[in-house]
């Protein structure tokens, strides 16, 4: 099986909002071949036009592999973000507003940064839909394309398998989701803990980062998701938690399930694992005490959960962020 990233590329490009998320992947792959898992293989291709180099924002070239008539199948489509106006490289590539039409036809996905959104709004592909860039943008996007629905409250969005981001670090958030949709888990968290620690927990919904708890409309089960936040260090029983909140089991899980997009037991421990991460990284507290915090009796059940969850151990974590950390 073979996973196809394209990379978008144009003249003034700013040359990091593309190279990072090349670097993701190829450190994703590397991992899941290292792990022995039965991985995708990535194909990262770097296009333009005509198959000539492109001039960066940096002041140096950056070379293409393919042309737009060449033959080739995208899984993902990356576009770069612009340096300042946005607008000439938009006009002086018209040629690829028809061609990101076909791909979307054709079930591509698209990861947009910052002002490199412009391609996908002038190929009308975000009509009617949720969409955001870098802040400085904001009234020259609504303005020019005024169909799109801008978010200038996130740093993320999602309209089905068309991803936008504000910035470098907010499009980071991104391919960590890109990458444990297609990787898995554990190795997408591992490429996080290479890269960066300080983006938000990739098990996050895309484009609900920014928004407060309870977004979707079942109050009772965004009342839910504020008391576990709160009562992580209790011992929690799905039943008694229903019952807490007038349902039955089954109905429960159906709606947490249909509301957050997750099982109550996965997002519990979602919350408890990145509240042990917080705690591994910021404080000295024990190994023991952190299990206790997060509402584990044992330290070993714990740390069996944190691997398993992470694939590292707690103090291998924790050795690995305080590495990064300044003093």
């Amino acid at each position: 099986m073979v996973f196809n990233l394209t990379l978008l590329l144009c003249d003034n490009m700013l040359v990091s909002s593309t190279t990072l998320a090349a670097e993701i992947f190829n450190f994703a792959q590397a991992m899941a071949r290292a792990s022995k898992y039965d991985i995708p293989e990535v194909v990262i291709r770097r296009v333009t036009p005509d198959g000539q180099p492109v001039q960066t924002s940096a002041g140096f070239e950056l070379q293409a592999t393919h042309s737009l008539a060449d033959r080739f199948d995208s899984d993902l489509i990356h576009i770069p973000a612009l340096w300042r106006n946005p607008q000439p490289a938009v006009t002086k590539y018209q040629v690829y507003i028809p061609w990101l039409r076909e791909q979307h036809q054709r079930n591509c996905s698209f990861t947009a940064v910052g002002t490199g959104v412009c391609f996908l709004a002038e190929a009308g592909l975000l009509d009617g839909k949720p969409a955001t860039t870098h802040w400085h943008y904001f009234d020259q996007l609504q303005k020019r394309y005024p169909a799109l629905q801008l978010e200038r409250q996130h740093f993320t969005t999602q309209a089905g398998n068309i991803y936008c981001a504000a910035s470098v670090n907010a499009m980071a958030e991104l391919i960590m989701y890109q990458v444990e949709r297609i990787f898995g888990r554990v190795i997408a968290r591992q490429a996080q803990r290479n890269f960066f620690h300080e983006i938000r927990n990739i098990a996050d919904p895309v484009g609900m980062g920014d928004q407060q708890v309870g977004k979707h409309s079942d109050e009772a089960i965004a009342q839910t998701q504020i008391w576990l936040q709160d009562n992580l260090s209790r011992g929690l029983s799905i039943p008694d938690l229903a019952n807490q909140f007038g349902m039955t089991t089954r109905t429960f899980n159906r709606r947490f399930k249909t509301a957050v997009g997750s099982t109550p037991g996965d997002y519990l421990t979602e919350c408890r694992m990145t509240f042990a991460c917080d705690l591994l990284k910021n404080t000295d507290l024990s190994i023991l005490e952190i299990a206790g915090y997060s509402g584990y009796k044992e330290a070993s059940w714990f740390s069996s959960r944190f691997r398993q969850w992470s694939g590292n151990s707690p103090k291998a974590y924790r050795n690995t962020v305080r590495a990064k950390l300044f003093n």
